[in-house]
This record gives C-alpha cells, sequence and structure tokens, in this order.
C-alpha cells in the first residue's frame, strides 16, 4: 500500500500513537472529554489523508481542506489541553512539534494541488 508511506501519512500515525501513549497521564475528568475528541480529530485527520491520497488528483482539494480544518481545531484543543493542565508542557511541545510538521507538509501538498 503505497499511501502508507507518504510522510504526512506516517506523522499522523506517530501522533495518535503518541497521543495513545500519554493517555494514561491525562486526568480522568479530562481523558473522557476533551482526549476523547483530541484522539478522535486525529483519527479522522488519519483517515482524511488516507482517502486523499487514494483520489484522483482533481478529487483530492476538498478532503485535503477538511484535514487542515480539523489540523487547526486540533491546534486549539491542545492548547486547552495544556491551558488547562491535562497534560503537561512538554507533552504539549511534543505534539504541537508533529501537529506543526503536518501543518507545513499538507500546506505543500494542497498548494501542489491547486497547481494542477
Amino acid at each position: 500500500m503505497e499511501e502508507l508511506d507518504i510522510p504526512i501519512f506516517k506523522r499522523a500515525y506517530e501522533l495518535y500513537k503518541t497521543m495513545h501513549g500519554y493517555r494514561g497521564t491525562v486526568p480522568k475528568a479530562d481523558r473522557h472529554t476533551l482526549w476523547q475528541r483530541i484522539e478522535s480529530l486525529t483519527l479522522e485527520a488519519l483517515e482524511g489523508i488516507l482517502l486523499a491520497s487514494q483520489l484522483s488528483k482533481t478529487q483530492k482539494l476538498q478532503p485535503l481542506e477538511q484535514v487542515s480544518v480539523k489540523l487547526n481545531m486540533l491546534r486549539v484543543l491542545l492548547r486547552l489541553a495544556k491551558d488547562i493542565k491535562a497534560i503537561d508542557l512538554k507533552k504539549y511541545a511534543t505534539l504541537e512539534m508533529i501537529v506543526d510538521e503536518m501543518g507545513r507538509m499538507l500546506g505543500g501538498w494542497i498548494k501542489s494541488v491547486k497547481e494542477r
């Protein structure tokens, strides 16, 4: 499956694995609300990336833009998790670094799709 070899998919996969590892450290009150939504958005982004990788070039733009919206919402919720101390600053920085890298990759992909 060549779509699993694309760098942004690998980063999204790594992001979810990292989040899953942090789940046990999130306070129970936040784990079943905010953290669950954060994980869901990550899985939705992963699904959108996989979908876009399998579509023709003319069909990629809408799913990629939807993934972009999900990443932006993910950024907001991660910041909120940090601010309410559901995750510590170090975990936030690790996750935010991956999300930022994915955002740059996604932006490049969207730009290349729009140019065609």
